[in-house]
């Protein structure tokens, strides 16, 4: 496992974790390296051939010493922005259904003791995901109508991100999740949320495909996943041996080939919502 992928700085509940971020955005994967790149290192996040690297002070020269080791690397751009302007906005509390989100910097009660025994603390660190898209919206509304139907023990959540929805169906009461998301960092960082929330009796994260976890045995499969990847969990042999499923992430003309792609299979799509026609999310059952 990659020392570069480890972030090390403490998170002050009181207030946002970092006050400005400093992204380096270089071509190419970063090989492990003995020592962490420097103590205001936060993490590496990897997506196709190209890795941005976070640090919550000026790292020009740590990454220049890295770029030097590794020839192979090219410094693409970097900037320099506030932890809120990273997210889009203010991350603040807010309500899904019995679910009552929030960063741990924003919290008034302690978890348990306050007046919604769903309270979900979650931090999202650098991760896109901090569960006010549409269609994490959804995939919590349909996955408390699921709970309404019958009790769920066992949840299998793909493409986990910050591990909203994971968190959402322990609190529910599930007593097996599992959450699985391809990247280092965002795996990371559901495990640090599922530790926030002291759920780790109940919740196992891992890094990995979510192609290679599709036929772990579970009630529900959750993919809020991009559409390549959905394709292949649908045709996959695991994906019928579930008893529900939802399924999200997903454009309009992506929804309509995956809705085509249902009907081939002994599924029933029961609910579809979506977003400004744009975003839309599938709620169904294995024959």
């Amino acid at each position: 496992m990659s020392k570069t992928e480890h972030g090390t700085e403490d998170v002050d509940e009181s207030s946002v974790p970092y006050s400005n971020l400093y992204i380096y955005y270089i071509q190419g994967y970063i090989k492990p390296v003995n020592e962490p790149l420097s103590s205001d290192f936060i993490g590496n996040w990897e997506e196709d051939d190209f890795s941005f690297l976070f640090f919550s002070k000026p790292s020009s020269g740590k990454v220049e010493t890295l770029l030097i080791s590794q020839p192979e690397l090219t410094l693409c751009d970097q900037f320099q922005m506030t932890y809120e302007e990273w997210h889009g906005g203010k991350i603040v509390p807010f309500q899904v259904g019995s679910f009552f989100i929030s960063p741990p910097w924003e919290r008034n009660l302690e978890l348990g003791t306050g007046k919604s025994e769903l309270e979900i603390l979650l931090d999202p660190g650098v991760v896109f995901g901090t569960g006010s898209h549409p269609t994490t919206y959804h995939c919590l509304e349909m996955l408390e109508a699921v709970w309404r139907k019958e009790k769920i023990e066992s949840v299998l959540d793909l493409g986990a991100g910050t591990g909203l929805l994971a968190l959402a169906a322990a609190r529910l009461g599930c007593l097996r999740v599992f959450a699985v998301d391809f990247n280092f960092l965002a795996a990371k960082t559901a495990r640090k949320n599922v530790v926030l929330n002291c759920l780790e009796d109940r919740i196992l994260t891992v890094h990995g495909r979510a192609e290679d976890f599709m036929d772990y045995p579970a009630d529900i499969v959750i993919a809020n996943i991009h559409y390549d990847v959905m394709k292949r969990l649908i045709a996959s042999e695991g994906f019928l041996h579930k008893k529900w499923f939802i399924l999200s992430g997903l454009l309009r003309s992506e929804a309509r080939d995956i809705a085509w792609r249902l009907s081939q299979y002994p599924v029933k799509i029961l609910k579809e919502q979506e977003r400004d026609g744009v975003w839309h999310t599938f709620f169904g059952s294995v024959s």
